[in-house]
């Protein structure tokens, strides 16, 4: 029978009642239970991996208690009691830490990687920065739709290494986000301990920094937590801005199970043993009578019969039978293209107009759509694609972004899971390298992962011929039309530029969308002067012949037009693929198969671009039509030079013409 003890905790009630009192017990001792059996169930082989937050409650849960149900939060590894505090029924908990399909990722991922809209939480990718300027996105959107409400997300005392940390918190500052930035510093990332991980006293100072209030807290005291938490997010509903929390708690499990904890100092987690949170809060319960002993056993047995039963209930449910078709069409979120016609009489404007027009157009058919990206508001951007947009629109929707493209893709996101839609503008397409784990790990995976969209369109202003260096000519698409989930579109005209724009901004599916800097002034084309859209999947044929099918895209459609007007003798079809993911193979094989020979011209560097993918392709459904082998024409293996006679002979465009003549003699 358990009897009162001395509490090691200083606990202060204020004006709590008894019912709040002991409903912030109830949700510390549910996570902890459940904590205890899967230790139990890991050492049986029946759950793989488990992230124990054994000694570290009293954050989760009074947070989480907190905030309003219908505010979101961005939880880690050790927060189960988000999950169980937001009441999320524990045999769909199971079956996700089994993989099963009543989880919440169908199997695909695991523990706590994943993220439900029913209960407002998001979860989180083994990269951990991302979260952070996800929750920037959540809190904009509210902020935006004025909605008055907080949200709030989690990261380690490692986490507040990444670079992701940094700018998610410079954002917040600079926007005045309503966002509560938790970091649960537990003393070890790992293995490794603070004094390897910072140089500061405190976490929290790092919040001055960027202008920010910060805090410490008692990450063990429920009461702490729960009541100044409660008192902030009160005051950041009447006053959007962020706030950064410094929680001092302790891990007393291993990283993960498997790490154990040898690395650790015996007396540390003597130290930090005697101030367990839900002992001490128990003992408190019981001294000052809101708890009994009986009372707290019916709690703990109440508590353990539904562990059982959900235990039950998961385990019974059939094991996932892997089925292809499945997988492959949860890659992407089901988009319903609906075409629209333009009406109006055309303007023959260039392929940089047709770009502004079409966005513009978008902003005004999309009230939810925001446009984020350097220097884009009153300066207009670096090309001027989105002068006079602020006037139009506002500085709300058009809005200037500090020098962090992995935070604004993350933004993005945010902004995506809370109803709206976002376009995001790397000023170079160069510039991706540094937003590059959002787009490949957080937007591309989402949907396949727990169902969530991301309705993100990143325009990336790409390519040479402009004597722009090593630093500002990539055209990068290789990057990312080998990542599945994300949808690659690359125009070469004004006419498809603008109803591939409009196409790209109603997909619910992350888009990376290429724009050629040197056609922006270059090339002319009648455009339409109202909205129209276009197909994804759907080369055009440029021109028809009966020698040799060409396939290239971007600038290299227009290389290869100057080259077949220079060789009035050569009967090519000229196929220009417009979105490069997702692919029309249809197209391409029903040209070779009909002219017997292919020649596949790309800007990029030879090795690993799409032409190589686009040969094999060939190779594999159409040998038996060929006269000849596929030829790949792309430019030198070099990083792309500034001085005007290297970057021409850097690149394909020189090249075309003599392997053209070579396949055709072939």
């Amino acid at each position: 029978m358990l009897t009162s003890a001395k509490s090691h905790i200083n606990y202060d009630r204020k004006n709590l009642d008894d019912r709040i009192l002991l409903q912030l017990y109830k949700n510390m001792l549910k996570p902890r239970l459940i904590e205890e059996k899967m230790l139990i169930l890991i050492r049986q082989g029946k759950v793989s991996k488990w992230f124990s937050g054994i000694g570290q409650e009293a954050i989760s849960v009074g947070v989480t208690m907190a905030l309003q149900t219908n505010e979101y939060i961005l939880p880690m590894h050790r927060n189960l009691g988000v999950f169980t505090t937001r009441e999320i029924p524990l045999h769909r908990l199971f079956s996700q830490w089994q993989g099963k399909a009543n989880g919440f990722t169908k199997g695909r991922d695991r523990s706590f990687h994943f993220g439900t809209q029913d209960y407002h939480i998001v979860g989180m990718i083994s990269h951990l920065g991302p979260q952070l300027g996800v929750a920037d996105g959540i809190a904009l959107a509210s902020k935006l739709k004025n909605k008055g409400q907080v949200t709030a997300v989690f990261t380690g005392e490692g986490g507040t290494s990444e670079g992701d940390f940094h700018e998610a918190l410079n954002v917040a500052a600079v926007w005045q986000l309503p966002v509560i930035f938790c970091i649960e510093n537990n003393g070890y990332g790992l293995s490794t301990p603070t004094s390897e991980q910072y140089y500061c006293k405190d976490l929290a100072d790092r919040g001055k920094g960027y202008g920010i209030d910060s805090f410490i807290f008692d990450g063990n005291n429920i009461l702490e937590v729960y009541g100044k938490v409660l008192k902030l997010a009160e005051s950041i509903r009447k006053r959007p801005r962020p706030i950064l929390i410094e929680f001092k708690t302790f891990r007393m499990r291993g990283h993960e199970e498997a790490s154990g904890t040898k690395y650790v100092p015996n007396e540390l987690m003597a130290e930090w043993e005697v101030k367990d949170p839900i002992t001490n809060y128990r003992n408190y319960l019981l001294n000052i009578g809101v708890l009994t002993a009986a009372k707290d056993e019916e709690l703990r047995q109440a508590f353990k019969t539904e562990i059982d039963e959900a235990l039950q209930v998961a385990g019974a449910e059939e094991a996932i039978v892997a089925d292809e078709s499945v997988e492959l069409g949860d890659v992407y979120r089901h988009f319903e293209y609906q075409h629209v016609e333009p009406k109006s009489k055309p303007e023959n404007i260039r392929f940089i107009d047709a770009i502004s027009q079409g966005l513009r157009q978008s902003m005004q058919r999309h009230r939810d759509l925001v446009i984020m990206g350097q220097d884009i508001a009153e300066y207009g951007g670096v090309f001027k694609i989105t002068e006079g947009f602020v006037e139009e629109f506002g500085n709300e929707r058009v809005r200037n972004t500090p020098i962090c493209e992995s935070a604004i893709v993350e933004t993005a996101m945010g902004l995506s899971i809370a109803g709206m839609k976002a376009v995001m503008e790397m000023q170079f397409a160069d510039f991706v390298s540094s937003g590059f784990n959002p787009i490949v790990n957080y937007l591309a995976k989402s949907h396949y992962r727990w169902n969530e969209i991301a309705d993100v369109v990143i325009r990336m202003p790409c390519g040479a011929g402009v004597a722009a260096g090593p630093f500002h000519s990539q055209t990068n698409e290789a990057w990312f039309t080998k990542t599945p989930g994300l949808k690659v579109v690359y125009p070469a005209f004004p006419y498809d530029a603008k109803g591939l724009l409009a196409t790209a901004i109603n997909d619910p599916n992350p888009v990376m969308y290429f724009e050629h800097k040197a056609l922006y002034r270059s090339i002319r084309q009648d455009v339409p002067t109202d909205y129209y859209t276009i197909p994804f999947g759907k080369a055009s044929l440029l021109k028809e012949g009966e020698a040799i099918t060409i396939i290239t895209y971007g600038a290299g459609v227009h290389w290869a037009l100057d080259t077949l007007s220079n060789n009035e003798d050569v009967s090519a079809d000229l196929i220009d693929l417009r979105t490069l993911q997702p692919l029309d193979t249809e197209a391409i094989y029903k040209s070779v198969k009909k002219t017997g020979r292919a020649i596949i011209l790309q800007e990029d560097s030879m090795f690993g671009g799409i032409a190589s993918d686009l040969s094999a392709l060939i190779m594999e459904n159409c040998f038996e039509y060929l006269d000849a082998p596929v030829k790949r024409v792309a430019s030198m293996e070099t990083p792309i030079p500034f001085i005007n006679q290297l970057e021409e002979q850097y690149l394909a465009k020189g090249k075309f013409e003599s392997a053209l003549r070579e396949v055709l003699e072939y």
